[in-house]
């Protein structure tokens, strides 16, 4: 696996910033050359599709060269502040990582905390391993989660008005449609959602999702591009009749996006840094190898229309931008950074910072340069940041 980070000297010092030995996903769906040309290192020939940061088991980062959830279990006073370790336990609350999109991501949903814990608890009692390619549920906690654009990104999110859709499908010219687009006309909004939904995805309908992708293999200009698009990357996918039913949105660098349980959701390119609870549950119902658990999903899906949630960050600090969506994990800080300007990072407080581009740094340590990264502890002091360049802060969401 590749990582970044892997020349930080080790030391425990939790007084001091820890630098970050993080670890490279090679999703098939990531870019082989995206992350390598934005932090200037070699590509591997392999997808890198993304680097994470923090202390999830799956791959935690190593800090002072001990992984950070070992460190974190071991002095979770020292590591967290009290207040953290109060409010979550002996663990990071969040997870940061820098997603490089070459292809679309699974058609997915997250669970909430109650439905983590009891998938969790049934998959435990069933004797499922956590690393079995049929697990849907790897840990007890629900998987909230915050995208900010770092180039133009765009992505799948939330189910459209139903009137809406039937006009985008009434558009394909295909009278096997028309049950569909009539239910979602006249029934309900939650009803017709759940109904033409769940008939997308079943096995009865293969013969008419053939048609839905031919006909949006043919489509050229217009809002069904981006479909068009998703058939090109899955041939006979059951997800791709499914997500016409989502709202297809784009994101300019900087803009964000907050993705709560319950919302089925696809990102199909770009890159962007997320962040999101220290979670690694998702349910899929297609566009992915991975493991697809339609029955499970259809149980925790939402089914009532929305519009993507885009965080607005508050800019009261020449330079940082705060985005804070509404969830006590984890908030996230973007700082511009230029040669005028110091900014003191908090004490108390557990904080990843990540480089992306630029160099930045903290207090007398080594500067950071593009995709290292260092953990703050919370009984560091209060550390000052200066640089040039572009610099993200992870933090729980409840403290200042």
């Amino acid at each position: 696996m590749t990582t970044i980070g892997a020349d930080a000297v080790p030391h425990p010092d939790l007084t001091t910033p820890l630098r970050l030995v993080t670890a490279i996903r090679p999703y098939d769906w990531g870019s082989v050359t995206a992350l390598p040309e934005l932090f200037g290192t070699e590509p591997t020939g392999e997808p890198q599709a993304e680097l994470w940061m923090g202390a999830h088991p799956g791959a935690p980062s190593l800090a002072g060269g001990v992984p950070l959830n070992e460190l974190i279990a071991r002095e979770p006073a020292a590591t967290l502040g009290e207040r953290t370790a109060s409010r979550f336990g002996a663990a990071l609350p969040y997870l940061l990582k820098v997603l490089a999109i070459e292809r679309p991501l699974s058609l997915q949903v997250h669970p909430t905390t109650e439905q983590a814990r009891a998938g969790y608890a049934a998959e435990e009692a069933r004797g499922i391993p956590l690393d079995a390619f049929a697990r849907t549920y790897k840990d007890a906690s629900h998987k909230p989660e915050m995208v900010c654009a770092v180039t133009p990104f765009h992505g799948l999110c939330g189910f459209r008005d139903p009137a809406a859709t039937a006009g985008l499908l009434d558009g394909l010219g295909l009278p096997g449609l028309r049950p569909w687009i009539d239910t979602l006309r006249t029934a309900p909004p939650d009803q017709a959602l759940r109904e033409v939904f769940a008939a997308m995805l079943d096995d009865a309908a293969r013969p008419l999702r053939a048609e839905v992708e031919r006909a949006l293999l043919d489509v050229r200009e217009g809002e069904l591009v981006a479909y068009g698009d998703i058939a090109r990357a899955y041939p006979g996918d059951a997800g791709i009749a499914a997500a016409l039913l989502l709202n297809h949105v784009s994101l300019r660098p900087g803009e964000a996006l907050y993705l709560g349980a319950g919302v089925p959701h696809a990102y199909l390119g770009g890159i962007g840094v997320e962040i999101m609870a220290n979670s690694d549950n998702v349910l899929r119902c297609g566009l992915t190898s991975k493991h697809v658990d339609v029955a499970e999903l259809m149980r925790v899906v939402g089914f009532t229309p929305s519009e993507p949630h885009l965080v607005k960050p508050s800019h009261d600090v020449p330079g940082a931008y705060d985005y804070r969506p509404p969830v006590a994990e984890f908030a996230l800080t973007r700082y511009e950074l230029t040669d005028d300007e110091t900014y003191a990072l908090p004490a108390g407080v557990p904080q990843i910072v990540l480089c992306l581009d630029g160099e930045a740094r903290l207090g007398d340590e080594p500067a950071l340069r593009p995709g290292q990264s260092a953990f703050v502890p919370a009984e560091a002091a209060p550390v000052p940041l200066t640089g040039k360049g572009t610099l993200y802060r992870a933090q729980p969401g409840d403290v200042g």
